[in-house]
């Protein structure tokens, strides 16, 4: 019986090679399949393209015709200008929401730089005179340091790339004395805090206010204060703020016990980077009518005052650290070794293993350091 000749094959190409013999007319099929195929392999791939013009639709028709009218001008920008299609700070029309935030100019930040190193004014006072955040006047200051230390070394610096952002997106220039245009940024914020995430129905006497101070007790989990002392810290508003200011940090009340010790939530208005401005806005309600002078020198006073308190805490903590180091310097030799007493316990290293009190953080238990997801640049800014 002949071989049955698959489907597939059967074209009608291959007709004619179908005769009455099976022999002959499977023979006749397979030589010129075989043939074809070759002929097929042999020739080079090539596929046809059409000459047609593609077809405009409306929307690209409007767009060209976009690009070559209103568009045309947003190819070149203009110098101190954004480049933006709105010509505002709202890049994106069809997001009026989001909007540009303005950096800060070359003299603005030279004169921050000054500011700090040259006339010694704390990060705090230069951040209220230029309503810029206290985070970025450090920042300013480290960065232009280092740029300062790359032009003593010369490197060279991508000053085209500086002049090319500074044309195309807001900026701040330095104001004068008697300026009085928009800030450049909210330099008072509120940083919300871990503890205040629960949503917490707290039952209150009517005969008793209720004030920031207990709001941040109950978050805390801390009992409340008695009558008498909650009522003096709500008479005396600037004076309650000026103690937990000026205070050190380490006396503040804690609750809790072992791992779960944590200080009580101080309310909002010691909790805002700058806690005077608050005395300086009611002074000015309460009197700043008929005493202008008197409420300013107080505010330069009291900014003043908490300047020197900074300063004395940052003293008092480099003299303790000196204290518990104990430094050695081999003679004829540029090293010196620093030595410090270490305390490995339950209390230093925590139940981790990783508290920042003890070497264990580093020794005792595998960094975290190459391990992939973990952030390993600074995320914050000490001022």
């Amino acid at each position: 019986m002949a071989q049955r000749i698959p489907n597939h094959l059967v074209s009608n190409s291959l007709l004619p090679y179908l005769s009455s013999s099976p022999s002959t007319s499977l023979f006749r099929l397979t030589t010129a399949y075989t043939s074809s195929s070759l002929t097929d392999a042999s020739r080079p791939a090539s596929r046809s393209f059409s000459t047609t013009r593609p077809s405009q639709t409306k929307l690209r028709r409007e767009m060209i015709r976009w690009l070559r009218g209103k568009g045309s001008e947003l190819q070149h920008h203009t110098p101190g200008e954004t480049n933006y299609i709105t010509h505002t700070n709202k890049p994106f029309p069809g997001n009026p929401l989001y909007r540009s935030d303005p950096i800060l100019s070359e003299d603005m930040r030279n004169e921050i730089h000054r500011q700090v190193t040259v006339q010694n004014k704390s990060v705090r006072a230069v951040s209220v005179q230029y309503s810029v955040d206290m985070r970025r006047v450090a920042a300013v200051v480290r960065l232009v340091e280092l740029e300062n230390q790359m032009k003593e070394q010369g490197k060279s610096l991508a000053l085209p790339y500086a002049r090319a952002i500074h044309e195309m997106v807001p900026v701040t220039h330095l104001r004068e004395h008697d300026d009085r245009r928009k800030s450049h940024e909210t330099i008072n914020d509120l940083p919300v805090h871990r503890l205040t995430d629960p949503q917490i129905f707290y039952p209150v006497s009517e005969s008793r206010q209720f004030n920031r101070i207990d709001a941040g007790r109950v978050f805390s989990a801390a009992p409340a204060l008695r009558n008498q002392r909650a009522e003096w810290l709500e008479a005396n508003p600037d004076e309650t703020i000026r103690r937990i200011t000026q205070e050190s940090p380490a006396n503040i009340e804690k609750v809790g016990k072992g791992d779960e010790e944590h200080q009580v939530l101080l309310p909002a208005d010691a909790r805002i980077p700058h806690p005077h401005m608050i005395t300086h806005e009611r002074n000015r309600l309460t009197i700043g009518k008929t005493e202008p002078a008197e409420v300013r020198q107080k505010y330069r006073e009291r900014l003043e005052q908490e300047t020197q308190v900074e300063l004395q805490r940052k003293e008092r903590a480099q003299q303790r650290l000196e204290m518990k180091t104990q430094k050695v310097q081999p003679e004829n030799s540029r090293f010196e070794f620093r030595f410090t007493d270490v305390v490995v316990s339950r209390e230093t290293t925590g139940l981790t293993g990783r508290g920042h009190k003890a070497p264990g953080r580093r020794y005792g238990v595998p960094s975290s350091d190459r391990k992939k997801g973990q952030v390993k640049i600074p995320t914050r800014v000490k001022v």
